[in-house]
């Protein structure tokens, strides 16, 4: 047996990396973003990872998958091993506030409040399934905390306008104490244009009135709420969501996992049931969640369905000249001419996160060099976030379209299990771009044409791969397809 070496250290590199070609960003991330390679022997893996939870996950959803990926890179694996790292007894949790104290007001314990990274450490129980440490009051009040919030994210900080003033209204609306007449509200929106803001700020408003808010995150449902329903405090958690004023879901598009899809939309079931009111976000329609059953995508669209549109140019203004003005609390001798403002807001127009990333760095800049900020230095620091935002979003539907309008087929052509070549070839290549081009995983794409395999994209995208370093007109024929699908 030889323990960890540079060798093993290369191939659990590559075996990553073909995780998370599978799997996406974000599931990868959630699992495995701190998963190590502790020890490799001839025929075993030894991992580490920091909680019983994750261990007990990976070994029932992944183990095989790893042991395969070792075995592709001609190791003779046949066994992976999860150790947890430090596994020493989980401390009693401190003692707690009563639940009518879980407001804004109680400052020196909603410092405390559980975030989306710091794990809630699980032991298993008698009949294997994770159980969480501590007494049934401490799930119920870890539970009812829901994911932290980010302190600036208030409705005071969010500048509205004609692409997200309906959304703005509605979430003022029910996070206010007089919202009788909205219960459901659904938000859709691309990344980086304020759906986590309006979440995070209604919480915030609801618990400074004295009321119960629970904001969850998808990371935060996977790691807490479903571990916590699965154990012997089911009744205290349910206590707990009923007395839950707000119930704010973010990015609910993420979760997926085609094993625990029904345990996932029947624990969402529960929790849009109980609050008294619930606002959901996601970067899709509900029609397009079809991670979630059909009667979970019906409750969502039943409620106000609202999309925010990409910011316009008098939106993007005002957002800078917000963020210029806050600066200026902490950097009094920091300013950005109008006619700088007015250049920013015009060539950076694909999100509100990329315009607060530009005055921050600004800020830097200024802060660090101390010369003044002009048309010249705005240009240089932030070109690289005018050529992003160049690029127009591609959706898989998208691609769809431009592949069958190119090949003359229909998208249940696409969709369908036919096998002959004159569909094969178009549906193939329809996988290899949805890869190149989108951010969606390789699981979500086969779920994208006809509840295929992630294995069956993976062939696509591998053969379509060779195929263009080979074929000079095939790679030419790519390239328009590319660019049709960004016009």
């Amino acid at each position: 047996m030889h323990t960890q070496s540079a060798r093993g250290n290369e191939r659990w590199e590559v075996v990553k990396t073909k995780l998370r070609a599978e799997l996406g960003d974000d599931v990868f991330s959630n699992w495995f973003g701190r998963v190590l390679l502790e020890e490799q022997s001839d025929d075993m893996v030894r991992l580490s990872v920091p909680t019983r939870f994750l261990k007990n996950w990976i070994q029932l959803h992944y183990k095989d998958r790893i042991v395969n990926l070792w075995k592709n890179e001609g190791e003779s694996i046949d066994r992976v091993e999860l150790t947890v790292r430090g596994a020493i007894r989980p401390r009693r949790a401190p003692s707690l506030p009563a639940p009518g104290n879980l407001n804004a007001s109680n400052s020196n314990y909603q410092t405390r409040a559980l975030s989306p990274t710091r794990r809630i450490d699980t032991a298993p129980s008698r009949n294997g399934t994770p159980e969480l440490p501590g007494t049934m009051g401490d799930v119920q009040m870890q539970f009812l905390q829901g994911a932290a919030l980010k302190p600036q994210l208030i409705f005071d900080n969010f500048v509205d306008g004609i692409s997200n003033g309906l959304a703005f209204t509605a979430v003022r609306q029910m996070s206010g104490t007089d919202a009788k007449n909205l219960d459901l509200l659904y938000i859709h929106s691309g990344v980086g244009i304020g759906k986590s803001h309006l979440l995070q700020a209604a919480a915030a408003a609801v618990r400074a009135q004295g009321q119960k808010a629970l904001y969850v995150t998808a990371e935060y449902f996977m790691y807490h709420l479903v571990p916590a329903l699965r154990t012997r405090s089911f009744t205290a958690v349910k206590q707990t969501l009923d007395s839950v004023d707000l119930l704010l879901i973010d990015d609910i598009q993420l979760l997926h996992g085609k094993q625990l899809q029904h345990e996932f939309c029947q624990t969402l079931r529960m929790l849009l049931d109980s609050p008294k009111r619930v606002i959901v976000a996601s970067d899709r329609p509900p029609q397009a969640l079809d991670t979630l059953d059909e009667p979970i995508r019906r409750r969502l669209a039943d409620g106000l369905v609202t999309a925010i549109q990409q910011p316009d140019y008098t939106l993007r203004r005002n957002i800078l000249a917000n963020r210029v003005a806050l600066a200026k609390r902490d950097y009094p001798t920091f300013d950005v001419p109008h006619a700088v403002l007015d250049h920013i807001a015009r060539i950076v127009t694909s999100s509100g996160r990329d315009l607060e990333g530009a005055i921050n760095r600004l800020i830097a800049h200024n802060q660090l060099t101390h010369q003044p900020v002009t048309l010249e230095l705005a240009d240089k620091t932030l070109h690289d976030l005018v050529r992003t935002s160049e690029v127009r979003a591609v959706r898989i539907e998208d691609i769809q379209q431009v592949v069958c309008k190119h090949f003359s087929v229909t998208k249940a052509d696409l969709l369908s299990s036919c096998r002959a070549h004159t569909i094969v070839r178009p549906r193939q290549i329809a996988m290899y771009l949805s890869k190149m081009m989108t951010p969606r995983s390789l699981p979500e794409i086969g779920r994208r044409f006809g509840n295929r395999d992630h294995t069956t994209v993976l062939h696509a995208v591998r053969k379509i791969e060779k195929m263009v370093k080979a074929d000079g007109s095939l790679a030419g024929e790519i390239d328009l397809l590319k660019r049709l699908a960004q016009s």
